[in-house]
Order: C-alpha cells, then structure tokens, then sequence
C-alpha cells in the first residue's frame, strides 16, 4: 500500500440493496414461472421503466449490448449499411453494429462533454448510414438539438446510446420523450442494476413489437405452434432480474438527487488541482445521473496515468483509465471496420486521441459520499497527481 493522503472512511459500496430486492426475488420465485412468458415481473419492469422515461413503448432484454443490437435489427442495420459512432465510447457500441455486418464509421467528440460532435457526425453521412448513434456520456447528454437537426436533413435516424443515462433528461425531456430509440444497460457497475439486463425504448408500438418477436427467437406472442416469423435471437429478461431491476428503479431517483448535489462540488474541488480538467456539464442537460465522475489530465501519459489509478484504488478512491479510442482496439478491426487506417482516424478524431491518454473516472459510487468525503477524494487526487 502506498504512503500518503487517503480517505478517512469508506465510501459506499456497490451495488446497493435492501429487502426491497429480497422482496421482488422471493415475489419471483413464488410465482412459479421463472421467465417472462409466464411470469410477472418482466412486464411490470418495463412499464414502469418506459413510464419513468416517458416512453410508452419498453422492451426488457439481456443486457446493454444486446439492447443495441436488437434496436439497430430493428432500424434496418445489416449488411450493406453504415453506422456512425462517436471514436471515444465503449466497444459494445460499435460492436452491436458491426456483428449485424453494418460498417462502424467512428466520428470525433467535444473536448469538454466527451459526445459526439454533431458537426462530424453530419459530415460523415453517406448514402448507405442507417443509424447515428449518440452516446451519453457518463450521464451527460450528447447534443441532442443539434443532432435532431442532423437527423432531420439527412433522413437518417438516431438511437441512443443511454447506457449511461437512466433518469437523465435534455431541455426538460425525459430520453423516452426525444423521439428516437434508446438503449440502456443494468450491468454491475451502472445506475440500476440487476448484474445484467438491458431494456430499449421505441417511440412507436410497431417497432416495439417487431423487437419483441426478434428477442424472441422470432416467435409472436401466444405462439403455440412455433409460427416463427423472423430470424432472431433469444435476448429475453428473466424474471428474478426484472424483480431486482424493479427495486432498484425504485430508489433511482434519491441516488441521482445525492450525485447531482455532490458533482458540483467535487467538480470544483478538481478544477483547483492544477493540470485537472473536470468534464463539463452542458446545461440543456438539466438533470445529469453522473454515471461516473470524468476528469483530464492534459499532457499525462499513458503510463504515469496507469500507476495514478491503481495508487488512487489503493488509497481508496475507485478510479478507472478512460475508454480507449474504438479503433485502437484489436475488436474494433475484426468485421465491420472502414477503410481507413489506424493513423487516418486518429487524425480525423483528435480529441478521442487525448481522451485515450488523459482521461480518468471515479465510480459513481463515490458521488453517493458524504461532502467532506468529496473533500477527501480531491485530496486523494491532487496528492497522487503531485508526487
């Protein structure tokens, strides 16, 4: 363990629980049928998910990939077609692209937001872009004026990527009411969680039943015969995780209320640590569920950022390297690539490039602190920043 300034206490854990979860599993379990066919408590999820989005249209899946791949089968995205994805996000949201044959053109993001910059993302449509897809990041909305707009005038839809962003809302609006398909994921580590799940939200009730018969083996609804209409995969929720995902959704809205108080001030607090540069908060996106807490380091490098985390986890602060640019990945060359190099992308996402080597995250879980913990983990950060 390393000497020098550390937490005074422990910072929450997670994932949270209580009897609530106990409740919801001994629900599932007594009700005697254990997939969402039979049971429940799938169904119950996703009204109450699309109704706390204001969507009327939920469909429960797996997890947070498959909520993408499902949502781009749906719109069309197959052998043939081009999907337009910001450089700097997780490889799940090129990946649900690209395992459906689609070529991933990945576009560069705002320096201070992390989301994909609206104006790239229009200058890389072409005739064969099926889907433009946003990510918002760590909770912070991508533009999404500016990309309706770009939608508008190319004909080409978005879906968002919300992976991030249960509870976040833009201008006011809530992600159900923007009008365009919305992934989500509840693995381990994001705001609700049931270890793994995922959910999507259509904006008409066509989409949402040609999706529930693609996650269904291609099987409608009442089928007894085994009519299979489409092609399709089994990306059905279980009904033990729809009970947790139920509780959990339950007590979305205290955890957002604290990080949302706690942000601007560990915000703050890292903006005073010289060579810190804490991601900043478009102010459209009025309510920010801080999936994780971002900050740059400008002029870091890889290594030195690497020995910053792992001496921040040992003194108690649960810090992460950034995403890496998706092209800078062995994953990202496997199908789907365009044709372009690695140098040639990198050159047209230059603010991805920096990202990959500056950027650092804290858990969300620290932002469910006490304030003078918040006080704590700046202190932890700027005294491993300056040794």
């Amino acid at each position: 363990m390393s000497s020098g300034v550390r937490l005074g206490s422990d910072l929450p854990a997670w994932p949270q629980y209580d009897d609530a979860e106990r409740t919801g599993l001994i629900r599932a379990l007594e009700q005697g049928q254990w997939w969402r066919m039979g049971g429940g408590e799938v169904d119950a999820f996703e009204r109450e998910f699309a109704e706390y989005h204001g969507s009327e249209h939920a469909l429960a899946v797996t997890n947070g990939t498959h909520a993408l791949e499902l949502a781009l089968e749906v719109m069309g995205v197959g052998p043939g077609t081009e999907v337009i994805v910001p450089a700097f996000t997780f490889i799940s949201s090129s990946q649900a692209a690209q395992r459906l044959g689609a070529v991933v053109v990945p576009v560069d993001v705002d320096p201070e937001t992390y989301c994909i910059d609206p104006a790239e993302a229009a200058r890389a449509v072409s005739a064969k872009t099926r889907a433009i897809m946003p990510v918002h990041m760590a909770g912070q909305f991508a533009d999404m004026d500016a990309l309706d707009k770009v939608a508008a005038e190319s004909g080409v839809p978005l879906i968002q990527d919300a992976a991030h962003a249960q509870g976040a809302t833009w201008n006011g609006h809530r992600v159900g009411e923007l009008g365009s398909v919305a992934a989500f994921s509840f693995q381990n580590g994001k705001l609700m969680t049931a270890g793994e799940g995922g959910a999507v939200l259509f904006p008409t009730a066509e989409m949402a039943e040609h999706a529930f018969v693609r996650h269904s083996c291609g099987r409608p609804r009442g089928d007894r015969g085994y009519f299979h209409r489409t092609s399709g995969s089994n990306f059905r929720l279980n009904e033990f995780s729809a009970s947790v995902l139920r509780a959990q959704l339950a007590r979305l809205d205290g955890q957002i209320g604290t990080r949302e108080e706690r942000w601007p001030l560990l915000s703050s607090l890292l903006a005073e640590i010289p060579g810190v540069l804490p991601q900043r908060m478009d102010p459209r996106a009025d309510r920010n569920p801080h999936y994780m807490a971002m900050f740059r380091v400008p002029g870091i490098t890889e290594e030195r950022r690497a020995q910053v985390v792992d001496t921040l986890v040992e003194r108690g602060v649960p810090a992460f390297v950034a995403f890496r640019s998706i092209y800078r990945t062995d994953a990202f060359w496997e199908m789907g690539a365009p044709d372009l190099s690695v140098d040639e992308l990198a050159r047209r996402c230059p603010n991805s490039e920096a990202l990959t080597s500056d950027c650092l995250w804290l858990h969300h879980r620290t932002l469910l602190g006490t304030e003078e913990q918040m006080h704590e983990v700046a202190a932890v950060i700027a005294d491993v920043l300056g040794s």
